[in-house]
């Protein structure tokens, strides 16, 4: 029988990490169908950004009314991460920084999402920052998460896998940037598949940690007997 004092959290990671990614593809299909964009498969055509299928029509007001909601379960994702990582035994100093560096990214991702379809140099330096911060930090979120529970001797095997992951993530980032530096023009072309990579790797990262939060049966008391 369940005991109802307990509630399960794997749920709220597993929204945190897919509001996101089902928003950007709700949008990209709605923004095609409004005529806002071409039909296309951004992750190899690059043929919009994913800024651009939610400043227009219905998808407009789609991407804001689940973006925001999605920074909010960021900002308890990471606040939970680092109490989770303790609960296993893992008192390292990336544990106390994931609640402050998660809420600096899941706030600037809400920062981006007011700031979108808006004109205006101030606007545009908000989401230029908003985006450099919320992939940033989440990534870093993601990598000390890695690194510690490839230190605990019970999950160094799912650590060292999603340091994998993590790796592939910074090796998206890297090629990009030298891309840039060599050959702009043609980076110019396909910046826009980088970021919708990006975006699910990082996405499929927070996924994973939620099947993880799962396996460990981590949950919250609402009281005592």
């Amino acid at each position: 029988m369940a005991d109802h004092r307990y509630l399960q959290l794997w749920w709220l990671a597993l929204a945190a990490s897919l509001l996101p990614l089902l928003t950007i593809h709700v949008t990209l299909a709605v923004s095609i169908i409004q005529g806002f964009v071409e039909p296309c498969v951004p992750y190899w055509d690059s043929c919009t950004s994913i800024s651009r299928t939610g400043r227009h029509g219905t998808s407009y007001f789609i991407f804001k009314g689940a973006m925001l909601p999605a920074a909010l379960l960021g900002i308890a994702l990471w606040g939970l991460s680092g109490r989770w990582l303790r609960q296993l035994g893992i008192h390292s100093i990336g544990a106390a920084w994931l609640p402050w560096l998660g809420f600096i990214a899941s706030a600037s991702l809400g920062a981006y999402t007011l700031a979108l379809g808006h004109e205006g140099e101030g606007f545009n330096l908000v989401r230029r920052t908003g985006v450099v911060l919320y992939f940033s930090l989440t990534y870093i979120c993601e990598l000390l998460i890695s690194a510690g529970l490839r230190s605990h001797p019970q999950w160094r095997e799912t650590g060292e896998k999603l340091m994998r992951l993590c790796l592939v993530t910074l090796s998206v980032g890297i090629l990009s940037v030298i891309i840039d530096g060599v050959a702009p023009n043609f980076h110019d072309q396909i910046d826009d598949a980088f970021e919708w990579i990006l975006a699910f790797l990082i996405n499929a990262h927070a996924l994973w940690l939620a099947l993880l939060w799962r396996r460990s049966g981590y949950c919250v008391r609402f009281w005592a007997r």
